[in-house]
């Protein structure tokens, strides 16, 4: 069992300002939230770097992603330290994903840039059903999404701040392997949770 926050911003994203040590150390830190997916927006530096200070802590797990603005909406890949080919269309980005053993999961679906209904339309791994910087309203919907759909509902703070890493994460019921988390996600063997510091639940 690992238990990971799977959608955070560096100050690679031109709209957070976390630096990447921040992470590293509240990680290292933290009492049980021990794996964090580095998810910016359209970049993947944030991640490489996060990695790079992170190997100085073998009890820490650092999950490649990137946000991708795609036409339609946002889109998180997990397991691909790399960016797709534009166009960024959603088909686009779902191959690329899956063509590197990689998972996608629609972000926030029915907050601004998000996909929406729209996401009925294609074949994701997952909502994300709990997003720290959303109200109790939008995340319902994101959980109904899913459970109509019959994806898996993951949890990520979108933490832009450094107060607002940790307040929301996954469960997933997996080894610190990453190959593993994603299987696991993939398979629905996850569970989502507020903190006591997450400020809407």
């Amino acid at each position: 069992m690992i238990n990971v926050d799977l959608h955070v911003h560096t100050t690679y994203s031109f709209d957070s300002s976390i630096q990447p040590k921040t992470i590293v150390e509240q990680l290292y830190a933290h009492p049980f939230i021990k794996a964090v997916a580095i998810t910016d927006h359209n970049r993947v530096e944030g991640y490489i770097k996060v990695k790079q200070l992170a190997s100085a802590y073998p009890d820490i797990l650092i999950i490649p992603g990137v946000e991708i603005a795609t036409f339609d909406g946002d889109l998180t890949v997990l397991g691909v330290a790399e960016l797709p080919s534009q166009p960024w269309t959603v088909e686009n980005v779902i191959d690329f994903a899956k063509e590197r053993g990689g998972i996608v999961i629609v972000a926030h679906p029915y907050r601004a840039y998000g996909l929406g209904d729209l996401a009925k339309n294609y074949h994701v791994d997952a909502i994300e059903v709990l997003n720290s910087a959303l109200s109790s309203q939008l995340n319902k919907m994101a959980e109904n999404l899913a459970k109509e759909m019959g994806l898996p509902g993951v949890a990520g703070s979108d933490a832009h701040n450094a107060d607002e890493l940790w307040s929301v994460y996954t469960e997933v019921q997996a080894s610190s392997d990453i190959d593993e988390i994603l299987k696991s996600i993939k398979k629905g063997l996850v569970r989502v949770f507020p903190t006591r510091k997450s400020i809407h639940f």
